[in-house]
């Protein structure tokens, strides 16, 4: 009798230990804040084919808030890896709401965030900085902060370049993903095209590509644009798709705006060159500029590729490109820099809502970022319009294995060494 009472007196005293070592959860406090900590939820690439997009993500928030707090309580970013899988996302959303996060913050994807978006809103969960610039966020249902520029800014800005410099809308041709993430770009086009004159034509045959329905449709063969299936290398079908709109039209593409992931994008450039293409290329920030550099660098690929960056660049002198260096050292990029700034964005909220009194709750969070307008380090984020505190796009062209500012002069030596090609 008296051992088992001992047993039991020590079975209790070690619960009461791990109690009084574990965070408390302040009385009345929201999901994801502690006494201690303040815990971040975010779902991206980590294992799959994009994984340089998500591991890149994951090490900028994380140089961010580490050895950071607001108040006493300092912030931990939970992830989980989706390998770019929308079917993967919504099973590992699920697992970090359960787990009992703030927010989520840095998720990597549009079709990913295409289906974890409408689980956030129905918990009102607040979707910060995602890795896109699709539209579907801009407003977007649900509570979303952006931190960059979309895509349709993006693909506008290379546009009305090409189009400066003399190239006609029927050489603007295409190639992208299959999905919402490919059509994000599309519809950038379309944009871009849509007032010029000449660009009815094909501002219709767009129309027509938008309007396919369904899981992976049958998109090539249609009009200017290639596409390929998600996660794949494949270019082929892409490649012949722009072939036989060429043949169709009596002229030649002249730019490929592509929109996807970099091993897929990557691989098509190569497969156009292998084919004597003296087309320009142009690629979203999204593609993830050191990974894509990389491998364009296997196959041999050193100019002609235009990329349009969304955060400042290396040498732009910007304190918040200073710090993130220093903070990243050997994970410096440009999207570990996004995932520093989507970070710091972050960490500058909490700490004003806390220095202005107010608690740490996810609708606190949305209601501070809403039209507010402040610098990060040199950075101008600007919400009192709309949800996306940056209109930030940078032109860089691909020199050798850098990415350098894109200069006038590049430009007109590419169009020029086209047309000398195709004569």
């Amino acid at each position: 009798m008296f051992t088992n009472m001992n047993y039991f007196l020590a079975f209790w005293l070690a619960l009461l230990g791990i109690w009084a070592c574990s965070p408390k959860v302040v009385s009345g406090a929201e999901t994801g804040v502690t006494d201690s900590e303040i815990l971040i939820g975010g779902v991206m690439d980590l294992e799959g084919r994009s994984a340089g997009l998500g591991l890149g993500m994951k090490a900028g928030i994380e140089a961010a808030f580490r050895g950071e707090k607001v108040g006493k309580r300092s912030l931990r970013f939970i992830t989980l890896n989706d390998s770019y899988n929308p079917s993967k996302t919504a099973t590992a959303t699920r697992q970090l709401l359960e787990q009992g996060v703030l927010l989520f913050a840095g998720n990597v994807g549009t079709p990913t965030a295409k289906v974890s978006l409408p689980i956030l809103a129905e918990g009102g969960v607040p979707a910060v900085g995602f890795f896109t610039g699709a539209g579907l966020l801009r407003p977007g249902a649900g509570n979303i902060i952006n931190y960059r520029a979309s895509y349709v800014q993006e693909t506008k800005s290379v546009i009305d370049k090409a189009l400066l410099e003399g190239i006609r809308p029927q050489g603007i041709c295409a190639y992208v993903q299959n999905d919402s993430y490919g059509m994000a770009g599309v519809v950038g086009i379309r944009k871009a095209l849509e007032s010029v004159d000449g660009a009815e034509e094909i501002v219709a045959v767009l129309d027509k590509i938008l309007a396919v329905e369904g899981d992976q449709p049958q998109r090539n063969g249609i009009g200017p644009v290639g596409v390929y299936t998600r996660n794949t290398y494949t270019a082929r079908q892409g490649y012949e798709s722009l072939k036989a709109w060429e043949r169709s039209q009596g002229s030649n593409c002249r730019i490929i705006v592509t929109v996807g992931a970099y091993g897929s994008i990557a691989r098509f450039i190569a497969y156009a060159a292998s084919k004597g293409e003296p087309w320009i290329y142009s690629a979203v920030s999204f593609t993830g500029a050191d990974n894509f550099a990389s491998e364009l660098r296997r196959f041999r690929v050193v100019d002609r590729v235009i990329m349009t960056q969304v955060v400042p660049l290396p040498d732009s002198g910007l304190t918040i490109v200073r710090t993130a260096q220093n903070a990243l050292g050997k994970e410096y990029g440009y999207v570990s820099q996004e995932g520093y700034i989507v970070g710091k964005m972050l960490l500058r909220a909490l700490r004003q809502m806390q220095a202005e009194g107010k608690e740490i709750t996810r609708e606190n969070v949305l209601a501070w970022f809403h039209g507010s307008h402040f610098e990060l380090e040199g950075l101008n984020l600007d919400f009192e319009d709309d949800n996306q505190g940056s209109d930030l796009v940078v032109m860089t062209a691909l020199d050798g294995t850098a990415w350098i500012p894109m200069q006038d002069g590049i430009w007109q030596r590419w169009v020029a060494q086209m047309a000398q090609t195709s004569k």
